[in-house]
Order: C-alpha cells, then structure tokens, then sequence
C-alpha cells in the first residue's frame, strides 16, 4: 500500500480518504439525525452538528497531513524510527534522536494521517521487530497447519464473527468472516493462555482485531498487531481465560478515578455504581465498540507509542468531562446513559484527549505498576472464590 507509492501520490490518496461530509438541505433544515459512513465504512448516526465537528476534525486531520509531509521531506521517509537515545550514539546523534522523540510524540497525539498509520503503528508499536524474529512465512504456515483444526476457541470464534460489527461493508461478509477468522484462530495456537475470552459477555479480541484489518491492509500484519498487543503493550493477563488482568484493571482505575475524580467517584460510590459496568468493555476492546471508529484509532495513535497507561487517562478522561452532569444524577441506570451518550458522540478526538492529557494529569508507569501488584492479590483470590463455587455447584449437579 505505502511501499511503492512515491509522496505524491500518498498525499492525493490521503486526500481521498478524508472526504467533506455533506447533509441534504433538507437534513439541514429539519435537523434531523442523518447517517452516513466514515472512513472506515462504519455507519455513523448524528444530527448536523455533528456532521460539522466531523468536517472540523477532517480538516485538522488535513493540515496535520502537512505537517508529516514536511517532515519527511526535511527529515527523510522513516525519521521517526530514529528516536531512540543510545549511550553509543555521539552527542549529536543523541540530541537529533532526542529532538526526533519529542517532536513525534507530540505530532501522534495530534493524530497519524491514515495512510500513513499501518506504516507507523507497525514500526512504533514493535510489531515490526517481533515479526522480524519469526520466518517470513510464519503467518502463511501458521493459517495453514491450524485451518482444519476444531477446538472450543475456533467454536467460539466462529460464534463471535457474525456479531462483529454487523453491517459492516467488508467485516460482515463472507470474505470479512474468513479474514478475521484467520487471524484469531491463528493466534488462538499462537497463544493457547489466551483462550479466546471464554466469558461471551466480556469478549473483546475479535473488535480489535477487525479494526486493526481494516487499518492494517493485509492479515499478516494485523496479526502481529495483534501480537505486540497482548505479549508487550497491554497488561499481562488481559485476554486470558479468567480475565484476570482486566480485573486488575478496573480495580487501579477505580482507585485512580478516586484520586483524580474525587467528587465523580464520593458520588458513584454513593450510589453504589460499578465503574466496571462501563469499563470492562473499554479495557477488552480498547474503545473499538464505545467510540466513534476515527476516535478510537486517534487513542491507539497513542496507545501504540506510548503504552497502554493511555488507557487510563482516556478512561478517566470519559467521565471527567461528565463530571458536572454526572453529579446531578440518582441512579446507576443515568450514569450508565449519561456515559454511552457522550462516548457514542464524542466525535472530536481533540476533546478526548486534550482532557486525558491536560485535565488528567501525568502518571508514571512505577505508579502503575505498583497500583497493579497491590490488587493482584486480592484479584487472584476473588477468582479463585469464584471458581471453588463453580466446582461446588458443578459436583452437586453431578451427584
């Protein structure tokens, strides 16, 4: 897609792909809710407005083209794999791989244009070096040996592809299903621990991997996204079998929304609202089915260069910018309301993650890290309560 295409022609297909929504006069007039696709081929409902913030966002989205243009043009095609400050580097060096960090990850979390994403993510993210150490036929080997092979993961897989993003123009089509099917059922044997999230209510894998096929291009590249996801930049235990590592999840961030959103969280708790409710999806799809598609792909711009803390910051970001409302309510059903609303809606990655970063604060990977060693215990204990029930009830049906 990238490789051959001189910057010209990246920049008229980039154009192409970043089209000026136009509602009808009368949609205009009547103020109606009107449907249409975004660049994705999602189908995205909103009132004009919302057609306006999207314009909005399409032409930031343009002018931050021109600026990754113009620092390819000064800096070469790949200047952003030189960012790593090594001890054996000279001075000069150091200070040009320094300057180059900084000005990424400033231009990332203003967005990657989307022809340039697969390229970028793949590189930034480690997919790239993970898929170096492997034969250049892995992939192709891997789909092969298992595509016959019948386990409760390939089961549950083929249960989950028609409810993957129904409708979709690609996704939910026969060639869709084959695609994801081979990319999850290779992983499942890549990784046995995964277990292909066996709890159907809280399944996540099969949203991210769709939306990494329809930003990737080809499967073999979505599939070591995949990779670099659950084995380097998420949470160890994340997509087990027992879930674990989301419990740990949500429990820091209810311990981070107690310190950053004192006020939201007296008030939750009052009413005696799980923050789980709405954050067991987020933390397992990483977004892909609570935000619009261009959002969610502006967070893993993010997510993919700096690490999944992001997660946290965006989460905690979500109800911030609730916060006023949010107090105002009595029951766990208007939380629940309140917060699909705004995530359904939230249209304008800027204000997403304007909020993350500069409402949110800084938090340090150590900070995290020890939030999530102090619930483990408490997790692995709950789960290991919860499992001596399930045998207990199990062995009295049996007898």
């Amino acid at each position: 897609m990238y490789g051959t295409h001189s910057k010209r022609d990246m920049e008229i297909e980039y154009q192409s792909q970043v089209p000026i929504l136009r509602p009808s006069i009368h949609a205009r007039r009547a103020k109606i809710t009107v449907k249409f696709q975004d660049l994705y081929g999602f189908t995205v409902e909103g009132n004009v407005d919302d057609v306006n913030v999207l314009n909005e966002v399409r032409e930031k989205v343009r002018e931050q083209g021109k600026a990754w243009w113009s620092l390819e043009a000064s800096k070469g095609a790949n200047w952003y794999l030189q960012t790593h400050v090594s001890s054996t580097l000279k001075t000069s060096l150091k200070f040009s791989a320094l300057v180059n960090a900084i000005t990424l990850k400033k231009l990332i979390r203003k967005g990657i244009p989307p022809v340039l994403r697969p390229k970028v993510w793949f590189s930034l993210s480690g997919a790239a070096k993970k898929k170096s150490t492997a034969p250049d036929s892995y992939y192709e080997d891997l789909t092969k040996a298992v595509q016959d092979k019948v386990t409760p993961a390939t089961k549950q897989i083929d249960h989950d592809l028609p409810r993957t993003f129904p409708g979709h123009p690609w996704l939910d089509t026969v060639e869709g299903h084959a695609a994801l099917r081979r990319v999850l059922v290779a992983y499942s044997f890549r990784d046995s621990d995964v277990g292909y999230c066996q709890l159907i209510i809280l399944q996540g894998l099969n949203y991210v991997a769709a939306l990494l096929l329809l930003v990737m291009k080809t499967e073999e590249e979505a599939f070591w996204m995949i990779a670099v996801l659950l084995e380097n930049v998420l949470v160890t235990d994340c997509y087990n079998k027992n879930l674990s590592g989301c419990h740990v999840e949500q429990r820091v961030f209810k311990d981070l929304l107690t310190k950053k959103c004192p006020r939201i969280a007296a008030h939750l708790e009052a009413l005696e609202f799980d923050v789980s409710l709405v954050c067991t999806e987020w933390f397992l799809c990483l977004f892909a089915k609570s935000l619009p598609s261009e959002t969610t792909l502006r967070v893993w711009d993010v997510l993919f260069n700096e690490g999944a803390n992001l997660l946290f910051h965006v989460a905690l970001a979500i109800f911030k910018m609730n916060e006023e409302e949010l107090l105002t309510v009595h029951h766990v059903g208007d939380v629940i309301h309140i917060i699909q609303r705004c995530t359904h809606q939230l249209f304008d990655p800027d204000d997403l993650l304007t909020v993350a970063f500069d409402q949110i604060g800084f938090m340090t990977t150590t900070t995290i890290s020890r939030q999530r060693k102090k619930q483990e215990p408490a997790v692995m204990a709950e789960l290991d309560q919860r499992l001596r029930r399930l045998n207990s009830i199990n062995a009295g049906d049996e007898q």
